[in-house]
């Protein structure tokens, strides 16, 4: 059982949004997490995908396509505020000298985290993401456990993957981004994955 200092970063991949029971497999999910401090950062989905298309057509450049893809985010981590009853997006992080989520935790609501906020906010600390396709909601979630010093970075996918593969092979399979392992190694960062299509 974690306890209510533990903090875990949980990023919900995009590939999952179409499960019509999407927000009872990550309400049933979080119930086993038990005291412990969640933080959910949505994946890209269908949107970013969208973002990737246009950027193909109509060669947007890798900035311009990163802060659109960021965008589409935001619509996600609203969409998963729609699925999952007590929860609020927040736009920024919190620790002792950061208090906006003080309203949130008090009443125990799941923060999801705004990635177009953070990210922009980001931008001002040292160790923040490149504006690249490289860089996708696995490597932001990942950022934001850096930022809040998790003790546990948590990707929920449609993939089952071995718990020790290496995760730069990992990248090349497609199962994260490239950025992926750089950001992990950084940040001594303990990552487990869950394929939530096999959870009930």
């Amino acid at each position: 059982m974690n306890d209510a200092h533990e903090i875990i970063v949980v990023k919900v991949g995009g590939s999952l949004f179409d499960l019509p029971d999407l927000g009872q497999r990550l309400q049933a999910w979080l119930s086993r997490q038990g005291a412990a401090r969640v933080f959910l950062v949505p994946g890209g989905g269908p949107t970013a995908d969208c973002v990737r298309d246009w950027d193909r057509r109509h060669h947007l450049g890798e900035t311009r396509a990163h802060w659109l893809a960021l965008r589409a985010l935001t619509l996600n981590a609203h969409f998963l505020a729609g699925v999952l009853p007590q929860s609020q997006v927040i736009q920024h992080l919190s620790r002792p000298d950061m208090p906006h989520l003080e309203a949130a935790q008090g009443c125990r609501l799941v923060p999801i985290v705004d990635m177009y906020d953070f990210a922009f906010d980001d931008e001002q600390h040292d160790g923040h993401l490149p504006h690249s396709w490289d860089t996708t909601s696995d490597s932001l979630s990942a950022r934001v456990a850096e930022r809040l010093s998790a003790q546990r970075l948590v990707l929920l996918k449609s993939v089952t993957i071995d718990p020790g593969i290496d995760w730069k092979k990992a990248a090349g399979r497609g199962l994260v981004d490239a950025f992926f392992a750089e950001i992990v190694q950084r940040a001594r960062l303990r990552v487990e994955i869950v394929n939530l299509r096999n959870e009930s």
